[in-house]
């Protein structure tokens, strides 16, 4: 008890004169600061205190309040991003008339009235497809507006838009939102010509109607019409409900109708080939109007799932669109950085240089655009005033990993799990990993989280594909007397891999991932 009551006593003496020497510092602080009569100013030392106090605040307060100020202070180099985005229809296609021109013959019996062929154009990605396909429709639709005759496109994206159900319920609300505003124009031409009858009994002398009695009743059938159309929910029908108010809608009035189906081998692999046996077959039934098709595809194969008939209906006249080069590239950059840049905001070796990393990929310009607006992004938030190469170069490094994830968030569940069980191997320090390693913790995994586990030759098999995809490296190598072997490592990113992995429910459940590591020496 005394060695505890000293202690404290010691603790309490010490904690006394540091308040003491606080003090006494105050005093000469004070003492120091003296008046012209020798009296110590304490009211200057306590406001230039708070002034100084006052000043750091204000200080903080503008660097908080600033913070969009310092992004904004340089000059923007973009004049119009979204000229460079996949989304943008340019008024002019380089290197692509020769399939424009293809379409455009075909389509021309649009305008007189016929119905066009069908069309199936394939490609790889960013051979400007869908770019063309869209400058050829809207070329269509505004001749047919001078020419006067009804003629409409409508667009669908089959990835977003991927069963039978759902483009059905689309093109019929498209289309019912149409005949409304045809109808509306037709009732307010009406109403204009019984307004002119009423003075002058000459106004239907070339006319249709007889009388303004007609009229009235042309006029009351029409807002019946419009009355009657009912929107179709996307979901809750019965599919032949659906087609029926679509085939309907379609056949309101006389007119030619393209139907634009992009990523059309998605519909067919989600949905089968019944849309487009539907579709196909329309003009067989249709009365005032007529239906052609325009399928687009990255899969040169996809059509030979498809029924023969289909096959022999849909695809009268095909389309390929190769793929660009680096010099293709180029022209296609410069047409659209003139637009998207400031004057002089690029240096001489940026588009070059996209263009050489696109040509890598299959000659893709939707990647090289990607690449030049990124690159320009990257440039902005440098504050500088001209996107240089070391911009395209991360560019091209933020693009690959976001390709990385996108591939990794999208695969099989049990792609996920091979991967999983390569990066916990990777983790540990373990290299030149063999199937056996990875097949062994792909086990352990799958129980883990109650998914079936599939045979050793297919887990081989996943290994592959994972290969080809670039997100792993799998090579055959020899070992003697021991036969051959696939020696597997990471071809990306370790952690960012294991974080879209982690996203996965299944695969966040996993708490404890040491023990998994461990089945690699199980036999």
């Amino acid at each position: 008890m005394t060695d505890a009551g000293d202690e404290f006593d010691r603790t309490a003496d010490a904690a006394s004169d540091d308040a003491t020497d606080g003090y006494d510092d105050l005093d000469a602080d004070i003492t120091s600061s003296e008046g012209a009569d020798g009296a110590p100013s304490l009211d200057t030392d306590l406001d230039d205190v708070v002034l100084d106090g006052l000043d750091d605040d204000e200080d903080s307060e503008e660097a908080s309040r600033g913070l969009f100020d310092d992004l904004l202070s340089g000059e923007p180099i973009f004049e119009n991003k979204e000229v460079l985005r996949p989304s943008y229809t340019p008024h002019k296609l380089p290197h692509r008339e020769e399939q424009i021109n293809n379409m455009a013959t075909i389509l021309v019996a649009a305008l007189r009235g016929d119905t066009p062929s069908n069309i199936l154009i394939y490609g790889k990605t960013g051979t400007g497809k869908t770019a063309s396909a869209k400058f050829v429709s809207e070329e269509l639709e505004s001749t047919s507006q001078k020419y006067e005759v009804p003629c409409t496109v409508e667009y669908i994206n089959c990835e977003v838009t991927d069963t039978q159900y759902r483009v059905l319920a689309q093109l019929a609300n498209k289309f019912i939102e149409e005949n409304e505003s045809y109808i509306d124009g037709r009732i307010e031409d009406l109403e204009d010509l019984r307004e002119r009858a009423d003075g002058d009994a000459d106004a239907l002398e070339d006319a249709e109607f007889d009388d303004v009695e007609a009229i009235d009743e042309e006029i009351e059938s029409l807002t019946e019409d419009r009355e009657s159309f009912e929107e179709v929910p996307m979901t809750g029908w019965p599919t032949d409900r659906v087609y029926s108010s679509f085939f309907d809608a379609v056949d309101y009035h006389e007119r030619v109708v393209v139907i634009m189906l992009d990523e059309i081998d998605k519909l067919v692999e989600k949905s089968g080939d019944d849309t487009l046996y539907n579709l196909s077959r329309m003009n067989n039934e249709l009365q005032h109007s007529r239906v052609s098709i325009i399928g687009i595809s990255n899969d040169l194969k996809f059509t030979d799932f498809l029924d023969p008939r289909v096959k022999s209906s849909l695809g009268e006249e095909e389309i390929v669109f190769p793929p660009y080069d680096a010099n293709q590239l180029r022209d296609i950059l410069q047409h659209r950085s003139e637009v998207a840049f400031k004057v002089d905001a690029l240096s001489d070796d940026v588009i070059p240089l996209c263009a050489a990393f696109a040509a890598q990929e299959h000659g893709d310009a939707r990647r090289a655009l990607d690449l030049l607006r990124t690159a320009g992004e990257l440039a902005e938030r440098d504050q500088t005033d001209v996107v240089e190469e070391k911009h395209v170069r991360q560019a091209q490094e933020k693009i690959e990993l976001d390709r990385v994830v996108e591939v990794v968030r999208t695969l099989p569940t049990q792609s996920k799990i091979v991967l999983f069980a390569i990066i916990l191997l990777e983790k540990n320090g373990v290299h030149n990993i063999n199937t056996g390693e990875v097949y062994n913790i792909y086990k352990r995994v799958c129980e883990e989280i109650d998914a079936d586990v599939l045979t050793q030759r297919r887990v081989t098999d996943l290994i592959s594909e994972l290969d080809m995809l670039g997100i792993v490296n799998a090579v055959v190598v020899s070992k003697g007397r021991y036969g051959r072997t696939k020696e597997i490592s990471l071809s990306v990113p370790l952690e960012e891999t294991e974080a879209v992995l982690m996203s996965d429910s299944r695969l966040g459940d996993i708490d404890d991932l040491q023990p998994f590591v461990q089945a690699r020496f199980d036999n």
